[in-house]
């Protein structure tokens, strides 16, 4: 047998239950969830989103109460919301998905979860490769560049896309040890940054503190070109950034392999470490550069080489999950592919996507929409699984009933999807509020359609 063809037999090994319910001997500890969010959380996207909440001139107060409240709510999303389901299924989203709604669905769904995975992936390739290039004194984008800035920056692209991809086909323990290992040396890095260049922007001690974040961090002014955020900006960003994890129920493709509910709560690892004291850190290295967002030259200002490395892994840590999600996404709409396969095809998107600096330039904007357009049918799932039992109702309405589309769930999608981008379009409500509206009204509008089509259908 030839070396290609063994290689192609050891990957089409590589078996994640794609479309069947995780056995008991495949589950994983509370340590490898730990691992996994933090190192998915304490990463790439932090030097991004630190610098841009500096950039929209939060306040100190703002920003630190923002934080504090968001993050709670983002964890108990996880911990009550998303993990009692995943353990009770055992299944991927999109194979939960199908059972409710049908395969028509499911397709168009699928495509645009992985799609959007692809994008997000692609945003941390992006930021790893700020680092990478940094050696070959690789031109930097900015805030205002939409295209590729350079040759070398492509190149650099596809040289850490390629890595990041060949993880994620190595599946989920794979990607979890990674992400464990990597982990606490990525926050001792991001902590170190954001306290050594303070003395630079004044603070000399801990008392100094808060003057200085007021005065030279989060002083409450914009830049030029950038609009002005606010608590409730803050808040609701820290807890639907991750909306398609937890209320969009992507993690059942991670939490199914959890042994407890309970392990939702490992999350917490994520946003407070992550989410709370890294965007501080990387939020400090903006102003101490002057403005500067680009996260490996601001890394390097912080930590030298250990901060160049830290954003390198940072972005494999949190690409590699993504990657592997969009893979289980796009491997719904190809079920006779093995998921390695798949997942090479969304690697190569990812990457294609990854050359484009808008992506991470315009993050927040971005992970907001991506949450909003990727929630309803989590909200579906909920209702579906939860709340029509308890009102003589049938879940799983495609399978129960034999039917190819699940027209509640469809209308509930696309009505809400509407009803918010008209809300922006015409009266101007800001992407990141949202999410909340977007619930309440999937919520009403599936509950309701699942009653009438049921009652028709009996």
């Amino acid at each position: 047998m030839s070396k290609q063809h063994r290689l192609i037999n050891r990957l089409d090994a590589l078996y994640e239950f794609d479309r069947e319910p995780v056995t008991q001997n495949k589950l994983q500890g509370f340590g490898n969830f730990l691992g996994l969010y933090a190192g998915e959380h304490v990463a790439g996207t932090e030097f991004v989103i630190g610098p841009l909440f500096v950039a929209h001139g939060v306040s100190a107060t703002d920003l630190f109460l923002g934080l504090i409240v968001g993050n709670i709510l983002a964890v108990l999303s996880w911990a009550f919301y998303c993990a009692p389901i995943a353990v009770k299924t055992r299944l991927t989203l999109y194979w939960q998905l199908r059972k409710i709604c049908g395969p028509y669905i499911n397709f168009v769904y699928s495509i645009v979860n992985a799609v959007m995975f692809c994008f997000l992936a692609g945003a941390m390739i992006a930021v790893s490769a700020t680092a990478v290039g940094l050696p070959f004194h690789m031109p930097m984008p900015t805030l205002q560049d939409m295209l590729p800035t350079s040759i070398s920056w492509v190149l650099v692209v596809f040289a850490v896309g390629a890595i990041v991809t060949i993880l994620a086909i190595y599946g989920f323990e794979k990607i979890s040890h990674f992400a464990k290992v990597c982990a606490p040396w990525m926050f001792l890095v991001f902590v170190a940054c954001g306290v050594a260049v303070l003395p630079n922007l004044g603070c000399h001690s801990f008392g100094d503190f808060w003057r200085v974040a007021n005065e030279k961090i989060w002083t409450g002014v914009p830049m030029a070109g950038q609009s002005k955020f606010t608590f409730w900006h803050v808040m609701f960003f820290a807890w639907f950034c991750n909306m398609a994890m937890h209320i969009g129920l992507a993690d059942l493709s991670i939490l199914r392999y959890a042994k407890k509910w309970t392990y939702g709560f490992a999350s917490a690892a994520g946003m407070f470490l992550g989410h709370f004291i890294a965007w501080i850190a990387s939020g400090i290295l903006c102003a101490a550069a002057a403005g500067s967002v680009a996260p490996g030259p601001i890394a390097y200002l912080g930590a030298g080489v250990a901060g160049v490395i830290c954003v390198v892994i940072a972005g494999w840590t949190t690409a590699n999950p993504t990657l592997y999600r969009a893979g289980l996404a796009l491997q719904v709409v190809t079920p006779n592919w093995k998921r390695w396969r798949v997942t090479l095809i969304a690697g190569l998107i990812t990457t294609i996507a990854a050359c484009f600096p808008a992506l991470v330039m315009k993050l927040l904007e971005f992970v907001a929409i991506y949450g909003l357009v990727l929630m309803p049918m989590g909200v579906v799932i909920f209702i579906d699984f939860l709340i029509l039992p308890k009102l003589n109702l049938k879940s799983n309405y495609a399978e129960a009933f034999q039917k190819p589309v699940n027209l509640a769930a469809g209308l509930a999608w696309l009505i809400t999807l509407s009803i918010c981008l008209w809300l922006n379009l015409v009266l101007g409500i800001e992407v990141f509020f949202l999410g909340i509206i977007g619930i309440v009204l999937t919520f009403l509008l599936y509950l309701s359609g699942s009653w009438i089509m049921q009652k028709h259908t009996a």
